[in-house]
């Protein structure tokens, strides 16, 4: 089925087993699941064509070669141009979607910065995108939205760009999070507490198994010295 001059919204994101792979947070599982639903709800409340696309349709072998890919085999389909998100970014709001939109149909090209060096949003119309080009990008590196702004620039692109917004990738970033309540739902913001307690207690039982260790070796190093008056 072909979908001539459209925009579509890649989702890129994967499981919440996979997730647990690169992102070890206690009890990740319920925040990456919480996280894609959520993500996908403004999705489809922008109205615009999406496609959510997880490991199981990924192809290739590095990050790069996934994420271009799936951008292709979106554009083979007919359409015109790309918006493409993660599942990371608890502040993306439907607007940003609109308003990308919006700047895409005025002939720019839209990217979203996040706080770590790269971005939690592209939005690509089909003729500024080449996939064996973005295949060597320096994904995931900090050095990736400059690299990435220095290429649109030599294709002549129109840049606009949204606000930075941070993303999800360890306890750090959850513990940052918890301060921007207003623009996150409350169910996310109960599990970010949530998760916040658990690496509490799980540092309170660590400690507290150190210091047991710790004190059977002071006081268990042989037969007390027996003095004799």
């Amino acid at each position: 089925m072909k979908f001539p001059g459209t925009t579509a919204v890649l989702v890129f994101a994967n499981s919440s087993k996979e997730e647990l792979n690169h992102k070890p947070i206690p009890k990740g599982e319920l925040l990456f699941d919480r996280l894609t639903h959520e993500t996908l709800k403004k999705v489809q409340k922008s109205g615009l064509p999406y496609f959510h696309v997880s490991e199981k349709e990924q192809v290739g072998n590095s990050f790069g070669e996934r994420f271009s890919n799936a951008i292709q085999s979106i554009f083979e389909q007919g359409f015109e141009n790309i918006i493409t998100i993660g599942n990371d970014t608890p502040q993306l709001e439907t607007r940003h979607l609109i308003e990308t939109e919006t700047a895409l149909k005025a002939g720019k090209t839209v990217l979203g910065p996040s706080l770590d060096g790269g971005f939690y949003l592209m939005g690509i119309h089909k003729s500024k995108f080449d996939v064996e080009t973005f295949k060597r990008l320096p994904w995931q590196r900090f050095s990736l939205l400059n690299r990435i702004s220095v290429l649109l620039d030599q294709t002549e692109a129109l840049l606009y760009t949204l606000p930075t917004l941070g993303d999800l990738d360890d306890l750090k970033d959850v513990k940052r999070l918890i301060a921007f309540r207003k623009s996150i739902s409350s169910t996310l913001l109960q599990l970010l507490a949530f998760l916040i307690r658990l690496e509490e207690q799980i540092i309170v039982a660590l400690r507290d198994r150190f210091s047991a260790i710790y004190l059977h070796q002071v006081f268990n190093k042989g037969s007390p010295i027996l003095l004799h008056s």
